[in-house]
Order: C-alpha cells, then sequence, then structure tokens
C-alpha cells in the first residue's frame, strides 16, 4: 500500500491517476499480467500510446513489469503492484509542523567584541573598521555582514510557540567563517554556541575564505581583501542531543533547552582561552555563498 501526503515525490503518482486511460490499464492488469500489445488491442489504442500511459504508472509506483520469452519473442508484461493507496490530506496540525523564523545579522541585542571587528550593509560599509563603537551605530540593524576577533554576539527572539505546540527539534542555519586580518585559508577559530543559555558546543572554523574567489552574493563594490564568504552550518537539537551538520557536537538536548521561556537567546562566541581564538565572521542575505539570514527551524509534535 502506498501512503501519500502532499510532498513533491508524490506528484507523479497523483498525475498518473489523473488519466481514464491509465485506470482503464490498472483494470486490466488487476487480475493477470498482460503486455502492451494486448493492452493496445482491448483498449483500441496504439502501442505507442499505451507504452507512454505504462512509463506514467511505473514512475509512480503503481505497476511493474517484466520481460518474458512467449512464441519466440520476448514481452514486456505488465501487472499491478498496488492494491491500495491511503492519502493523507493537509490539517491543522500538519501545516504548522514546522516553524520558521529569521534574525537579520545586524539585530543582535547585546555584545562584547574585540578587534579586528566591522560591519556592512549591502550599500556600503558601517562606520570605521576596528572600532566598537559603531557596533552600536544606528545603522547597524541594516547589517548583512559582521566579523570581530574574539567576543560574542547574542540575538534575541519571540517564542512563537502555542501551548499545544511540542517542539521535537530546533535547527539553527547560518553562514559563517573565522576572522582573519585580511583573508586566511588556514586560519581556525574555535566558534562556541549558545542556546538560552545553554552552551550547545564548539565548532572549529577552519579558515577566512575569499582568497580563491569572491562570495556568491557578495557585492560589486566590496573589498576583495577581506571576508568574501563563509560556510552554512546547521545545528540541530534534538531528543539525542546536539549537532552539527550530522556529527555530534554534545549531549545537549531539546528538552535542555528551555524553548518554554518567553524569548529565545542565541549567543555566537570566540572565547580568548579557546585553543583557536581566529575570530568570526557572520554573513546574513546579500553576503557570502548562502543568501539567507540566521534562520531558526523548530520542528513541531502534537500535544
Amino acid at each position: 500500500m502506498i501512503k501519500a501526503n502532499g510532498n513533491r515525490e508524490f506528484m507523479a503518482l497523483y498525475e498518473a491517476l489523473a488519466s481514464e486511460v491509465r485506470w482503464k490499464i490498472m483494470n486490466l492488469i488487476a487480475g493477470n499480467e498482460m503486455n502492451v500489445k494486448d493492452i493496445a488491442d482491448r483498449l483500441e489504442l496504439s502501442p505507442s500510446i499505451v507504452t507512454m500511459h505504462i512509463k506514467k504508472l511505473e514512475q509512480a509506483g503503481l505497476t511493474g513489469s517484466r520481460r518474458v520469452r512467449l512464441g519466440g519473442g520476448t514481452h514486456k508484461m505488465c501487472f499491478l503492484k498496488q492494491k491500495n493507496i491511503e492519502i493523507e490530506l493537509p490539517s491543522a496540525s500538519r501545516t504548522t509542523r514546522i516553524r520558521e523564523q529569521t534574525i537579520s545579522v545586524g539585530h543582535y541585542t547585546a555584545f562584547e567584541v574585540h578587534p579586528t571587528c566591522g560591519l556592512g550593509t549591502r550599500e556600503k560599509e558601517i562606520g570605521v573598521w576596528d572600532d566598537p563603537r559603531y557596533f552600536l551605530d544606528p545603522e547597524r540593524v541594516h547589517a548583512a555582514i559582521l566579523w570581530f576577533g574574539r567576543g560574542y554576539v547574542e540575538y534575541k527572539t519571540p517564542n512563537y510557540l502555542l501551548p499545544d505546540q511540542v517542539p521535537e527539534a530546533v535547527e539553527i542555519s547560518v553562514e559563517l567563517a573565522s576572522e582573519a586580518p585580511g583573508l586566511g585559508d588556514d586560519w581556525p577559530s574555535d566558534i562556541q554556541f549558545t542556546f538560552n543559555g545553554v552552551q550547545l558546543g564548539t565548532w572549529t572554523s577552519p579558515a577566512d575564505f575569499g582568497r580563491a574567489a569572491r562570495g556568491i552574493y557578495t557585492p560589486e563594490w566590496w573589498h576583495r581583501n577581506v571576508n568574501q564568504y563563509g560556510l552554512l552550518k546547521t545545528i540541530r537539537i534534538d531528543s539525542k542531543g546536539t549537532f552539527i551538520d550530522g556529527e555530534r557536537m554534545s549531549g545537549v538536548t531539546v528538552h535542555d533547552v528551555k524553548l518554554r521561556e518567553q524569548f529565545w537567546t542565541l549567543r555566537f562566541a570566540v572565547d580568548e582561552n579557546s585553543v583557536n581564538v581566529g575570530g568570526l565572521t557572520l554573513y546574513g542575505a546579500g553576503f557570502g555563498n548562502h543568501d539567507q539570514d540566521i534562520v531558526i527551524r523548530v520542528h513541531l509534535g502534537n500535544a
């Protein structure tokens, strides 16, 4: 039995069912195997037309075929593979299975940064580089890139979960890299991630990328000898622990990170006591190789 829903993978199934001819073919082969020529004769259609319909049915997983030797020739024998199809229609609970919200790079609510440091919008630099005072400049809310040698930036976002929604996993997606003076293909940096005051773990960025190429979305006016792009990393917190791109980072689970608080707090940091104090660059929409801001996705279950 096929269990289908609104996912893209089932569109071929629905297309296959939307044909009177294909239903007639399934009726013919439901009880016994038939070759294409016999099906065509029964339906008074050409073999080429029947072959086209059979192909759509096979692509949808509704029919199968095998080649057999009969009467001195090879015949493609078609048969019905499925007896039932169960289709799950959208419901209120299904439409909110994933809740997603984004945070612009410049919308941090707290920070402590040390040079080298700076910010830029898609159109221009903000203030003077290596002067932390400009991290409080009013234009910083429009920043699409920021960097610092050590310290942290912290973001706060509302908790939009409803009382009957049960978070099964949280994913944080962000493009980031180290921060070298200029560029550094070998410039490791230990970047720490904290969510609601709980330290999730540390990932070592290998470089401050850009010597080989500009960032795909990095504006043309941006300086060629500084930060160009980072790596898109996805941190997932679920019932089994915390993972970064599928690699286990810590034992912190979704039950540990206080998801019922009114606001959620996300921090990116480079500690001065780390083994690799190589800074941090955060890329938002309009910079780097991935045209996105910081994205938080919550996977929901049922209460």
